[in-house]
């Protein structure tokens, strides 16, 4: 701390005793480094350069615990591998787990992320039976709930071409939206904004001619 910042040091041997007193009972806590980002040395180097005043204990404690409140933050507590029913032992796990990130001496425990697998070989060969992860059931009874969404798979099913596959000319509407309808008054602006159970017949002609034609043989 002396060599980066000359104004801490104490040259009278009585007065560099108990600033190194003072300065070891306040920071008794604090540890000199940790395996997991913690360095006083970095520490002490960050505010001599970020700060025109000398460096105090509070300081560096302060550091110190704003490291130590962020680790805490993004640890979630794993589950003790004690028995839930030995509620003491179970306590003291958990308690040791926290104990040792907050000291550093354990690095936080992360929710596990979601990971790019394909599915569950069991989903896979549900989804290839059925040919939907929704059962052809369910699928009926939403039916009622979602008209614009039956109306487009009916469309499909009976070999129709997709409207909603392309953009509605005449509402606006993008891909995969619903129609609106909209209605012109007399002032030349559009009135109501409801979605429609069916496409506008021009989206309809558009999603046709946008429909690969056969070659011949």
């Amino acid at each position: 701390m002396g060599r980066l910042d000359p104004r801490t040091i104490r040259t009278d041997p009585g007065e560099a005793r108990d600033q190194i007193a003072q300065w070891h009972e306040l920071l008794n806590d604090v540890p000199f480094a940790t395996a997991h980002g913690w360095d006083v040395r970095e520490a002490i180097r960050a505010h001599v350069l970020a700060s025109p005043y000398p460096i105090l204990p509070v300081d560096v404690a302060r550091k110190w615990f704003a490291h130590r409140r962020d680790r805490l933050a993004r640890h979630t507590d794993p589950t003790p591998a004690a028995d839930p029913d030995d509620v003491t032992t179970w306590r003291a796990e958990l308690l040791g787990a926290r104990h040792a990130v907050a000291a550093g001496t354990a690095a936080p425990s992360t929710h596990r992320q979601l990971t790019g697998g394909g599915p569950h070989p069991d989903v896979e060969a549900r989804l290839r039976a059925i040919g939907s992860c929704i059962p052809p059931a369910v699928r009926a009874e939403l039916a009622r709930y979602r008209p614009a969404r039956a109306a487009r798979e009916a469309a499909v099913a009976a070999g129709q071409p997709d409207a909603l596959s392309v953009a509605c000319p005449w509402c606006h509407a993008a891909k995969g939206q619903p129609c609106r309808s909209r209605r012109v008054g007399l002032d030349g602006h559009a009135r109501g904004n409801a979605p429609r159970e069916t496409p506008h017949p021009s989206r309809v002609d558009l999603a046709a001619a946008a429909l690969p034609r056969p070659t011949a043989a």
